[in-house]
């Protein structure tokens, strides 16, 4: 028996069978890292997203009201915050470079009035004013000694990056009221939340100095529940274990 078990073991078929069977368990545990990875992503970047803060609007722009008392361009917006913090976990020294969002995508049937912006540049007026000047298609944001949202830059040890999504002058509003209480110019226009609903992905990129690159893709609903009745509504998203960050550059 014993030789007939080493005579086997020395023919050339053994061989190619136990070759076959190293390379299927190695292909098998390269795939089960690859699903790890898809699934999981990096997990100790330098820095991470910590926080998605959601902040949804409505805006009455002033215009020629003719012989009325009022004239408004009526827009919604939604603000984006997004909270990139340092890693405690990671043990070497590390700074942020750059964060990029783009290839910013909108799933909703009426697209037309659709805008994306940076914020402000100019030192009047608050953090967003939707310009011409400031609309984006991508932004990013450089990494510097401390924030500067009108600058477009983030602390290079982490910080706050936001973008605006905009129905733009979706309505003109026109009243000889005495006075005009803005949050409630949706309302008073008959738009409704189903026809502002939206979800809007876009990507999420942190570049760091020693060269390395993290992506993720970002899902996100608006506008935030609420906004017709209440003016403003907000919302803050801690919760981003389905947010799964790759590394694109090493």
């Amino acid at each position: 028996m014993k030789e007939k078990i080493k005579y086997l073991m020395s023919t050339k078929a053994f061989h190619i069978c136990m070759v076959i069977v190293m390379i299927s368990v190695i292909l098998f545990a390269l795939g089960i890292i690859v699903l790890k990875y898809n699934v999981e992503g990096e997990t100790n970047m330098p820095f991470n997203l910590n926080k998605i803060t959601i902040i949804s609007s409505q805006e009455g722009i002033d215009k020629e009201a003719g012989e009325n008392r009022w004239a408004f361009d009526i827009s919604q917006n939604n603000d984006i915050y997004l909270y990139i913090e340092k890693n405690k976990n990671y043990t070497e020294q590390e700074a942020i470079k750059s964060i990029v969002i783009d290839s910013i995508n909108v799933e909703k049937e009426q697209q037309e009035n659709i805008k994306f912006y940076k914020p402000n540049s100019s030192e009047i007026g608050g953090i967003f004013s939707n310009t011409e000047e400031n609309e984006i298609q991508t932004i990013e944001y450089t990494g510097g000694m401390e924030s500067n949202l009108k600058n477009l830059e983030i602390s290079n040890q982490g910080g706050v990056v936001v973008f605006r999504y905009a129905n733009d002058k979706i309505a003109e509003y026109i009243s000889n009221e005495e006075e005009i209480n803005h949050n409630e110019l949706l309302k008073k226009i008959g738009i409704t939340e189903e026809q502002l609903k939206a979800n809007i992905n876009f990507d999420l990129t942190i570049k760091v100095e020693s060269g390395k690159e993290y992506k993720a893709n970002i899902s996100l609903e608006m506008p935030i529940q609420g906004l017709i009745e209440k003016g403003t509504t907000s919302k803050e998203i801690t919760d981003l274990k389905d947010i799964v960050f790759k590394r694109t550059k090493n």
